[in-house]
């Protein structure tokens, strides 16, 4: 049992690591820019980010997956730098409006069609 133990260990380590990694090179590529007393963004919660990306999504299988992109990102969010946070949520917004985005049940089903 111990065995298996530090396999899940290594995996969990592993994927830090490559999170660490990815937050690194986004840091890298766009550091922290000045304080300018720039406006931010309005405030709104997950679920309403979820919600309006259901409703944008091109497709019924987009639409269910806009709750599992919002989750996933929701739970390293805490972990990554806002900026990077919101690349994120831009990426979801253009696959989710993506009229040729296959999931890959929808294009398996479609090679068997």
């Amino acid at each position: 049992m111990g065995d298996w133990q530090n396999f899940d260990n290594r995996a969990v380590i592993g994927r830090a690591l490559r999170l660490r990694r990815e937050i690194d090179e986004f840091e890298a590529r766009w550091p922290e820019p000045e304080a300018r007393g720039e406006e931010a963004l309005p405030s709104f919660s997950w679920a309403q980010l979820e919600r309006q990306l259901v409703d944008l999504a091109a497709t019924p299988a987009q639409a269910a997956m806009a709750k599992h992109l919002v989750s996933g990102t929701q739970k390293l969010a805490p972990f990554k730098p806002t900026e990077m946070v919101l690349r994120e949520i831009l990426c979801m917004t253009w696959v989710l409006l993506d009229e040729n985005f296959k999931s890959e049940a929808e294009a398996g089903s479609a090679l068997t069609s």
